[in-house]
């Protein structure tokens, strides 16, 4: 399945400046973390969070006050970094899918399945397919049938009269917004 991963959502990473997750260094067999300055970490506490598994990671009051780089390691008021990581399949998965999202190819793909679901949507706005008329197996595969092929007419009448049928759906709010300032 191609869809994007959810991103880094730390204070560091969506600022885009200071030390996220992949700016550690993490050895698992040793049970420690080296932040970028080169200090080590203090706790690595395994833990349940949401019913998975994952380790929580604490340095050291100690090591990160007088640390030059605090304010771009931590925001807390603890003034020390903690992280949280997943397991060790998980995360690596994690990693790669993050670093494989931001290439070109991955990208393409992604494009190509944005415009599939833009044809699934539009036919679900205009045929209504997501519930079947029928009952039984051989008539829902004919609706589905029948709607592909009004979809096709549709859209071949759009293109050859220049506009563009499908239209994107507003809130009943922004109508009644679209009234009051009318």
């Amino acid at each position: 399945m191609v869809t994007p991963v959810l991103l880094d959502h730390s204070a560091q990473a969506k600022a885009a400046a200071g030390f996220d997750k992949n700016a550690f260094a993490i050895d698992r067999k040793a049970r420690q973390v080296r932040c970028p300055a080169g200090k080590s970490s203090a706790h690595w506490n395994p833990v349940k969070q949401h019913g998975a598994d994952a380790i929580v990671i604490t340095f050291s009051v100690r090591t990160c006050r007088p640390c030059p780089f605090q304010k771009q390691c931590t925001s807390s008021a603890l003034d020390r970094r903690m992280l949280t990581l997943r397991s060790r399949e998980p995360h690596e998965a994690l990693v790669r899918a993050r670093a494989e999202q931001k290439t070109e190819t991955w990208k393409a793909k992604y494009a190509l399945r944005a415009g599939v679901d833009g044809t699934i949507n539009q036919a679900l706005d205009i045929t209504g397919m997501r519930r079947a008329r029928y009952r039984g197996l051989p008539k829902v595969r004919l609706q589905h049938a029948l709607s592909a092929t009004a979809l096709n007419v549709i859209r071949l009448d759009a293109y050859g009269t220049g506009h563009n049928q499908h239209h994107t759906r507003s809130s009943r709010l922004e109508h009644l917004a679209y009234r009051l300032t009318a």
